[in-house]
């Protein structure tokens, strides 16, 4: 079905309706369900339908196509909405991304796209069984497709696209749809295990190769089917020199983008910290959130503190032992429950105390409550509203306050922070201020993460003078652009 733009636009839409009927007949409905035609019509906040379709075209995919359609969670300020379509990348099919709702809601399209905000993305890739099939392996192509065949697949999908189109997209004629691409630093993929937990749900375990500068590296990351572009944690992988011919994971190392600005974030307190040590006492810290524990093996293993974590889902916390080499000991304890929960009865525990109530050998499994440093790494877990950290909850006047209440008169609270927008940053600053003395802002660059770091009273940033043996350890294992960074907000 060809349409040429002077012909009238009621037209078009009388034509475009008979495709839609010739698209629901079209479908597989096994998987579907019944479908209203007129579905399509109409924007639906965070909806999302996906069915199998006749490929219209010879190319590189299949003769039965998989798409999926998926409406903006905001619907356009101004009329009309913008559509755009994507080819799933070929053999990224069975890759939580691409054949999850939740997938498809975080992928963001307005950095693909410039220009406006899309309404509604319309997803095309080979078909296979979704709900059987596991992710994959990967090896990422080393031809480029070819382009005219490509080209003529797109203009053989151009008529189911307009049909997809919601009927508001018509308003100044037949709609613009850009095909966007889809591209990240993963050269090849290998499923190493693939669980699920009774909080985080289905999760996998995966090494990759990444195509980093100057050479690329293998990594192993920890990903989660509800929030699949998040990768949770990642550690590089190097040759093991106890097992000849295999790789395990580096420890030690922060590959996270933000995880070194959070260390950064130390040597706010590196004075107070660095009495403690003369003192003969490890500084205490308090990690909300291990994952597969690399921020809490690294404070215990190059910077002497003692830590205990707490880890809502112990399904992760048996990965973070088998695959990401976290070793509990004398001085890495890890607690399962909820963070903002257990920070919650800590505080109370604390203020019992306070009031002469009970001894401080009754507390927390017998161990003192006092932190000098508290690290928050948890994100929302809100596909809907993309990723985000940290969860809306834990910036609560009643947690924060029980964060101040749990840390040492000197110590500070450094917190990993995805906004979901300037005004959500804007307020959790303002949160911040109400409770803690001062608030300073590391930005980590990669666009998206911010680090803050809260004090219970006023400190001192210095960029110059003498530095004493625990700032200069602290600058050697991290290096000191991300010190130069922190800025009072």
């Amino acid at each position: 079905m060809n349409f040429d733009k002077s012909v009238s636009l009621s037209l078009i839409v009388k034509r475009l309706t008979q495709l839609q009927d010739h698209i629901v007949k079209e479908i597989d409905m096994a998987d579907s369900g019944s479908l209203d035609p007129s579905s399509f019509k109409r924007l639906s906040p965070s909806r999302f339908i996906s069915f199998s379709f006749p490929n219209p075209s010879q190319g590189p995919y299949s003769d039965v196509l998989r798409i999926a359609v998926l409406d903006s969670p905001l619907l356009p300020s101004l009329p009309p909405p913008k559509v755009a379509a994507m080819l799933v990348p070929i053999g990224r099919e069975s890759d939580w991304i691409f054949c999850t709702a939740a997938g498809h809601l975080q992928l963001p399209p307005h950095l693909l796209l410039p220009g406006p905000v899309l309404s509604r993305l319309i997803f095309h890739w080979k078909n296979f069984q979704i709900f059987s099939c596991p992710p994959m392996s990967y090896t990422r192509p080393q031809s480029e497709p070819d382009l005219c065949s490509l080209q003529h697949f797109q203009e053989a999908l151009f008529p189911l696209l307009l049909a997809l189109c919601p009927k508001a997209a018509f308003k100044n004629g037949v709609p613009e749809i850009p095909f966007l691409s889809y591209e990240d630093n993963v050269v090849r993929s290998v499923l190493v295990d693939r669980i699920e937990g009774p909080v985080s749900g289905e999760m996998l375990v995966e090494d990759v190769e990444i195509d980093v500068s100057p050479v690329p590296e293998l990594r192993r990351r920890l990903r989660f089917k509800m929030m699949p572009n998040l990768v949770q944690t990642q550690v590089r992988l190097i040759p093991d020199p106890s097992k000849d011919g295999t790789i395990g994971p580096q420890k030690g190392s922060l590959v996270q983008p933000y995880l070194a600005p959070m260390v950064a974030g130390l040597s706010l307190v590196a004075p107070f910290l660095e009495e403690k040590i003369k003192l003969g006492l490890r500084p205490r810290a308090l990690c909300l959130g291990v994952g597969g524990g690399t921020l809490p093996m690294f404070l215990k293993s190059k910077l002497d503190f003692d830590i205990l974590g707490v880890e809502a889902d112990p399904v992760v916390l048996n990965i973070a032992r088998q695959h990401f080499g976290l070793v509990e000991g004398e001085f890495l304890h890890v607690h399962i429950g909820d963070a903002i929960g257990f920070i919650k009865n800590v505080a109370q525990q604390e203020d019992t105390l306070r009031r002469g109530l009970e001894r401080m050998s009754d507390l927390v499994e017998g161990s003192r409550i006092d932190f000098d440093v508290i690290m928050v790494d948890l994100d929302a877990g809100d596909a809907v509203n993309g990723a985000s950290a940290p969860p809306s909850e834990f910036v609560q006047r009643s947690v924060l306050l029980a964060a101040k209440m749990v840390l040492h008169d000197r110590g500070i609270i450094v917190i990993n922070v995805i906004p979901q927008s300037k005004a959500f940053y804007s307020e959790l600053i303002h949160d911040f201020r109400e409770v803690f003395a001062e608030l300073y802002e590391i930005e980590v660059g990669n666009g998206e993460n911010y680090v803050l770091v809260a004090t219970v009273t006023n400190v001192q940033l210095s960029r110059s003078g003498s530095c004493g043996s625990w700032l200069q350890k602290l600058k050697l294992v991290i290096g000191e652009k991300h010190m130069n960074s922190i800025n009072k907000i």
